[in-house]
């Protein structure tokens, strides 16, 4: 199994701690939100596919499973480049991701559909899947341990299991350097590692050890590098007002701080 975690554009700068996104936020607010910015969400997000579909190794037909699929970007590009005959199921907590994903269409050979579920307690089906891959979908499980040995559940025995997650904040300058701005202005709570959030396995050592000891092996962790088009083909302004609207909650931190802040 391999894990995937690139290391592209993004934050910190401490402050006080605050309750971080679990399941139950993307599966309402943060849900609606990310679907509300959904063309620029994936627009940003699409390079990060090409080394992830690379890393499953998709060299014969098979089933695959997307977690955290989203508004189903990477789940559909995953179904045009999977072998012809290969099944690809997305599976969202956010019924509002999941119908748009449902609603969207893209030439592909290989059978895509979409579910709503919490593949963090959801039960494994009797068909289990040749590969399970997530495009930033892993670090928001309430409960870790429980939540990877439930995916291990979903594999079949050799399957493979590819992901990507943040990398440190330090080695994400987009957002960090939105972070340091809005920081300046108002209070931006602190990055909690323990907690659900985007940083959360940065330092991918302490997730290789959960992975090891739920029962994952052939561990590995790949570094990538490239540049995001923040929001897609957008002025310096367009993607500065998209970074404040769609990532985190600076916007509303400055909202509440008032118009000043805000401008």
């Amino acid at each position: 199994m391999t894990s995937l975690p690139p290391t592209p554009p993004t934050t910190q700068t401490p402050s006080q701690t605050t309750t971080q996104p679990g399941a139950a936020d993307w599966a309402a607010a943060r849900g609606e939100k990310w679907l509300s910015q959904l063309a620029g969400m994936e627009a940003t997000l699409a390079p990060v596919d090409e080394p992830l579909i690379r890393a499953l190794q998709l060299n014969t037909p098979g089933r695959i499973a997307d977690i955290g699929c989203g508004g189903g970007g990477t789940s559909w590009e995953i179904g045009r480049r999977a072998p012809a005959g290969s099944v690809v199921h997305g599976f969202d907590v956010s019924p509002a991701l999941v119908e748009r994903a449902r609603q969207r269409a893209f030439p592909t050979h290989s059978e895509v559909g979409f579910t709503t579920a919490d593949m963090a307690t959801e039960t494994a089906p009797a068909a289990l899947y040749d590969r399970l891959v997530s495009r930033f979908g892993i670090m928001f499980f309430d409960n870790p341990p429980a939540a990877f040995a439930n995916l291990l559940r979903w594999l079949v025995p050799g399957g493979r299991f590819a992901f990507a997650a943040w990398g440190r904040p330090a080695d994400n300058a987009w957002l960090q350097t939105v972070r340091e701005v809005v920081a300046g202005l108002v209070d931006v709570p602190a990055i909690d590692p323990e907690a659900p959030g985007p940083f959360r396995y940065g330092e991918s050592d302490r997730l290789l050890r959960l992975l090891t000891q739920v029962g994952f092996g052939e561990l590995d962790v790949q570094a990538w590098r490239g540049e995001l088009p923040i929001g897609g083909a957008l002025s310096p302004a367009g993607a500065a007002n998209f970074g404040l609207s769609a990532f985190s909650s600076f916007g509303e931190l400055l909202a509440q701080a008032g118009a000043e802040a805000l401008h």
